[in-house]
């Protein structure tokens, strides 16, 4: 592995997340498939790109230099 990544953007970090929330609502009474957690794993990955996106647009908007 030779390519960096931020942790948001990594499917392990956020399927460890939902495992975790998957368990503490169970203990609630939510029962969580594995096949909706990664469905949740995916759309939380695809709302933090998208996140990052509209970050670089507004902040490249923002922006007071030009680019060289």
């Amino acid at each position: 592995m030779t390519d960096n990544k931020p942790w948001y953007l990594s499917k392990t970090i956020w399927s460890a997340a939902i495992a975790v929330a998957a368990s503490i609502a169970g203990l609630a009474g939510i029962d969580l498939t594995g096949a909706e957690q990664g469905t949740l794993v995916d759309s939380i990955l695809q709302v933090v790109s998208a996140g990052g996106a509209v970050a670089a647009i507004v902040g490249r908007v923002a922006a007071t230099k030009r680019l060289l």
